[in-house]
């Protein structure tokens, strides 16, 4: 597939997801970290015009001079933006606006992308996987903005969130030795995989299932959220100030525990792995079971050697640069590297994730207390 057909695939893909919303659901914020949909589609766009269309595209016109204070989400070095916070606050532009802006750039990005110069080919190829990113932010913003009404409204009706359940709770034990770690293949990766190089990593033993909803809800039934012995300081105060007792979208309902999803308000099955809890929580559970969770370098070394995919899985690294990393000038440079500091890095992938996101070098990062992503937990011993 050309960079012509991977941009019109990606951009068709990015509405695919909003189809099933009304035009109601496109503005709602309820929550710091979740962004309206329309805010995504507007901010995505954007990225195309602020970083190839008006650089490389002669005599290009912006669609609207305040889009760029309105969609530009981090870049310091590109200029004001509006706070996070007030994103949801924005009635206008309007949807129809935005959809309008997304066709006036692809219009443009397609005359463009037919004569591509050589010199704007990996910053497209990155604009591609940017979007994507944001594809898997809609559907965990989406669910987090519906699973908060008090209707509970589907998103898709039959939609999985897990294709199998976990039954092989063995351990794999990796030998003591030199390991080498980072991105090795062929085709994109992100800024943060790279600076391939090798760690030394004592035995260890990983879990080849993940946690399950049946093992998390017996902690929760062995006072997990009630014993501080079991949580960080920062993750007790957490649970103290914000009377977290469950995981994300669980709710007591006529004295059964239910769970919202992307299908609506179901049954939890014991089996399946549980999601959306925190690192907190997470270590928490584990400092429960006696045992730990891998660190990053560990559960990449081990990939090979269970099946992954489902739920983003916690470790127990910190999110650093690897040796020798560097980042690109200006703006772009913004991507990844600032961000390396009080998050913790999570690997593999999710059922929502772009399949080509999928690979075992990347790195994904989030602040502690945060839980909306479908993240969940996969033990070592100690």
């Amino acid at each position: 597939m050309d960079l012509l057909e991977k941009y019109n695939s990606v951009r068709k893909h990015s509405l695919e997801i909003c189809a099933p919303l009304q035009k109601e659901d496109y503005v709602v914020q309820p929550v710091v970290d979740v962004s309206p949909p329309k805010w995504h589609l507007a901010h995505i766009t954007w990225f195309w015009e602020e970083f190839v269309l008006a650089k490389y595209y002669p005599g290009y016109k912006w669609f609207h001079p305040r889009y760029t204070f309105l969609f530009n989400s981090y870049y310091n070095a590109v200029g004001e933006r509006v706070l996070q916070l007030d994103r949801g606050n924005m009635s206008r532009p309007t949807v129809d606006e935005i959809l309008d802006y997304r066709q006036h750039v692809d219009e443009c990005m397609n005359k463009f992308l037919g004569g591509i110069p050589q010199s704007a080919i990996n910053l497209v190829e990155l604009g591609i996987n940017h979007e994507k990113q944001h594809q898997e932010l809609l559907y965990t913003d989406i669910k987090y903005i519906l699973g908060h009404n008090p209707l509970f409204p589907p998103y898709r009706s039959g939609f999985s969130e897990s294709q199998t359940n976990e039954v092989d709770h063995s351990f794999i034990t990796m030998s003591e030795g030199k390991y080498t770690i980072g991105f090795q293949g062929n085709g994109f990766s992100f800024d943060n995989e790279l600076g391939v190089h090798e760690v030394s990593l004592p035995s260890f033993s990983i879990r080849k299932s993940l946690v399950t909803n049946g093992e998390y809800h017996e902690f929760m039934k062995a006072g997990g959220y009630k014993n501080p012995q079991w949580w960080h300081s920062d993750g007790w105060e957490w649970v103290i100030e914000n009377n977290i007792d469950s995981p994300l979208y669980w709710y007591s309902i006529e004295g059964e525990m239910k769970r919202y999803s992307l299908a609506g308000i179901e049954s939890i099955d014991p089996l399946e792995p549980v999601t959306h809890i925190s690192f907190y929580e997470a270590f928490a559970f584990a400092e429960w079971k006696n045992m730990r969770l891998p660190t990053e370098f560990e559960w990449e070394v081990a990939s090979d050697y269970f099946a992954w995919g489902k739920r983003w899985e916690y470790t127990n690294s910190a999110y650093l640069p690897y040796p020798g990393f560097t980042k690109e000038k200006g703006a772009i440079g913004e991507y990844n590297g600032k961000f390396m500091v009080n998050q913790m890095v999570l690997r593999g992938a999710s059922v929502v994730t772009p399949k080509d996101h999928s690979r075992k070098s990347y790195r994904n990062f989030f602040r502690p207390h945060l839980r909306w992503q479908f993240n969940g937990i996969r033990l070592c011993k100690k």
